[in-house]
């Protein structure tokens, strides 16, 4: 039997338009979903819970249609597939999947990263169950939608996805308006300052080490030349997370 003969045997082309359609929808519901999760600046916006929602329902697709060709068109059911559990394995890696991608997120302060990086290794094994039972047409359609949905809204970000994570140091000694006017600084540049610490010395110096949130990298030189405004400055640093 020819491949196309094969594919045909399957499912038709309106019945293929269907699981795209389905797919599609998913990926607004999720988008909806995100957006609102990321106008509240949580750790997983848009893009991550679009490639859930869209990841679940192309698992659906699989687990409901992907045994198809255990049985012939005209319901004859193969030898060894009478009796037998055929989505038994299908059903272990999706849960399984889970512990790999738990590996790849980690805690630095208050900031969690690799959300969407887990999510991404969920999709991949969807896309791997739907290229193993035979849906090819799918697992392409979802492995192009997976790759745009990565690099577009990698390069246009929305909301909480927009910001960046990193770990703001410095030591100075300024006056009692100095709080005020550090907030006023990190509040006109759109900075969040998720957690905090503060350690006092002998001299009269005061050390900051905050985790913020932030839209793009802080320019140390600003940085440095507001806090000099302020008072003596022992020391500036920034680490930006990964």
């Amino acid at each position: 039997m020819l491949l196309t003969e094969y594919l045909n045997s399957q499912f038709s082309l309106a019945q293929n338009l269907d699981f795209i359609l389905r797919i599609t929808v998913s990926c607004l519901c999720g988008a909806c979903i995100g957006f609102e999760r990321s106008k509240r600046y949580k750790e997983a916006g848009i893009r991550t819970h679009i490639i859930v929602c869209f990841a679940a329902a192309l698992m659906m697709i699989v687990s409901k249609y992907g045994f198809a060709d255990l049985t012939t068109p005209e319901g004859v059911v193969f030898n060894g597939a009478r009796g037998a559990d055929s989505a038994r394995i299908a059903a272990q890696v999706v849960s399984g999947i889970s512990f790999l991608g738990a590996g790849v997120i980690f805690k630095h302060g208050s900031s969690v990263r690799g959300l969407t990086t887990a999510a991404g290794l969920w999709a991949t094994a969807g896309i791997g169950l739907a290229i193993g039972s035979g849906f090819y047409s799918i697992g392409i359609f979802s492995t192009v939608l997976m790759l745009a949905l990565q690099i577009l809204m990698h390069k246009f970000l929305v909301h909480a996805d927009s910001l960046v994570s990193g770990q703001l140091q410095f030591t100075v000694r300024a006056g009692e308006t100095f709080v005020e006017d550090f907030r006023a600084f990190i509040r006109e540049r759109g900075i969040q300052a998720t957690d905090s610490k503060i350690t006092y010395h002998e001299d009269g110096f005061v050390s900051y080490e905050m985790f913020v949130r932030l839209p793009r990298t802080i320019p140390l030189g600003e940085l440095d030349a507001f806090l000099k405004t302020c008072g003596d400055v022992r020391c500036v640093g920034y680490t930006a997370m990964p």
